[in-house]
C-alpha cells in the first residue's frame, strides 16, 4: 500500500458493480465504491475493461470511495457477444460483455425436466466455459425429483467427456450438501437457460441466498441499452459466488468458425489427423472427424452442435465482411 497527494493506492476485488460504479473490496475487507479512471474508460469501447471478479489497483479515498486505476490481467472470464451502435462498439456490431472474471468453478445448471435438457444449449455453454479457460467445470442437473428412473443417464455422454454431473433437486434436497461442498473458499458462478430454477437451489443452500443474489444480479441486454447490475456474494463457508439470471441468448464471443474444433473435447484430438489443415468437418475427403462419426466414436449430437455452432459464427461473419466493405467502398455498396 502506498500513500498519494491524493489517496492511498490499493489492491482489491471488484465484488458489485451497478451502472458505471464498481465496489472494491480490500484485503482488510473494508469496500470502496470506485469509477473508472478516465485513461481507463477510453479503452473500453470493444470490452468491458472491469468487471466482477477482477482485481484492481484503486486509488482510494478517506470518504469510502475510489478510483480504478489498473486492472490485473484475468486467469479467466465468462464473456458473450452483444449488439451495439454507434462509438460504444468502436465501429463493430459486437462488443464484449464479461458476465464475471477469475472464476475458478463454473456451475452450468440445466433442468433434468420443466424444461426439458436441450443439449445443444449445453454444448453451447460448455463451449464458453472451455473458451474461457476454467479450470473447472461441473453440470447440475436440478429438478431430479420430476423424473423417474436414473436422472444421470441423458447427460453420461457429458460425463463421459470428462464433465462432473451433480444432479440436485431443490425440491427434496437432494444433493445440496454436495453442491455447497464443491463451493467452499473459491470464486465460483451459477449460471444456465431461465427456468431451471437457480434461484431455488441457491435458497436450498442458504436460506434467501438465491433472492439476495437476484436482487443485485440482473443483466438486461437490448443493444447499447443495458442495465447491469452484478455481484459477488461472500458465502459463509468461504469463498464467492457470482449468480447470473436465466440466460436466454448466449452469443459465443471472440470465436473464430476455424478454431470452434478445440473448444470440443472429443474433437480437438481428431484435427491434426484430417487430411486438410483448414478442414471444415463438413465435406472434405479424409476427414478425421467424420471418419470418427461414422465409426461411432463421436456422438451425432455433438456433430451437429458443433454443424450448427460454426454456421452461426460464419454467418455472423458475413455482415462484418460486408460492413468493411462498404466502409471502404461506399459509392460503391449496393447495400443501402
Amino acid at each position: 500500500m502506498t500513500q498519494t497527494a491524493d489517496g492511498q493506492q490499493i489492491s482489491g476485488l471488484v465484488v458489485k458493480e451497478q451502472s458505471g460504479f464498481f465496489w472494491v473490496e480490500t484485503a482488510e475487507g473494508r469496500i470502496y465504491r470506485c469509477r473508472l479512471r478516465g485513461r481507463l474508460k477510453e479503452v473500453a469501447h470493444a470490452s468491458d475493461i472491469a468487471a466482477i471478479g477482477d482485481r484492481v489497483c484503486i486509488e482510494a479515498y478517506p470518504d469510502g470511495t475510489g478510483s480504478i486505476e489498473a486492472v490485473q490481467p484475468r486467469r479467466s472470464a465468462i464473456s458473450r457477444a452483444v449488439r451495439t451502435d454507434g462509438a460504444r462498439g468502436a465501429g463493430s456490431p459486437e462488443r464484449e460483455h464479461v458476465i464475471v472474471a477469475n472464476v475458478d468453478h463454473a456451475f452450468f445448471v440445466f433442468a433434468a425436466a420443466q424444461p426439458a435438457p436441450n443439449c445443444r444449449m449445453i454444448d453451447r455453454f460448455l463451449v464458453v466455459g472451455e473458451r474461457a479457460g476454467i479450470p473447472r467445470i461441473t453440470l447440475v442437473i436440478n429438478k431430479i425429483d420430476l423424473v423417474a428412473g436414473d436422472a444421470r443417464c441423458p447427460f453420461a455422454l457429458y460425463e463421459q467427456l470428462g464433465y462432473p454431473i451433480l444432479l440436485t433437486s431443490a425440491h427434496t434436497g437432494a444433493g445440496v450438501e454436495a453442491l455447497r461442498a464443491e463451493l467452499k473458499d473459491q470464486l465460483s458462478v451459477f449460471t444456465g437457460p431461465s427456468g431451471v430454477g437457480k434461484t431455488s437451489l441457491l435458497n436450498a443452500l442458504s436460506p434467501n441466498l438465491g433472492r439476495a443474489v437476484r436482487a443485485v444480479s440482473r443483466y438486461h441486454q437490448e443493444g447499447v441499452h443495458t442495465t447491469r447490475d452484478s455481484q459477488l456474494v461472500k458465502l459463509e463457508s468461504g469463498g464467492y459466488l457470482a449468480d447470473t439470471p436465466g440466460i436466454r441468448q448466449l452469443a459465443l464471443w471472440d470465436v473464430e468458425p476455424t478454431e470452434l474444433d478445440g473448444y470440443f473435447r472429443e474433437i480437438a484430438p481428431l484435427v491434426s489427423a484430417c487430411r486438410f489443415r483448414d478442414c471444415t468437418h463438413r465435406h472434405e475427403p479424409g476427414c478425421a472427424v467424420r471418419e470418427a462419426l461414422a465409426a461411432g466414436v463421436l456422438a451425432p449430437s455433438r456433430y451437429e452442435s458443433y454443424l450448427s455452432l460454426r454456421d452461426e459464427l460464419e454467418s455472423r461473419l458475413r455482415p462484418m465482411t460486408l460492413n468493411a466493405h462498404c466502409g471502404k467502398e461506399k459509392n460503391q455498396c449496393p447495400v443501402r
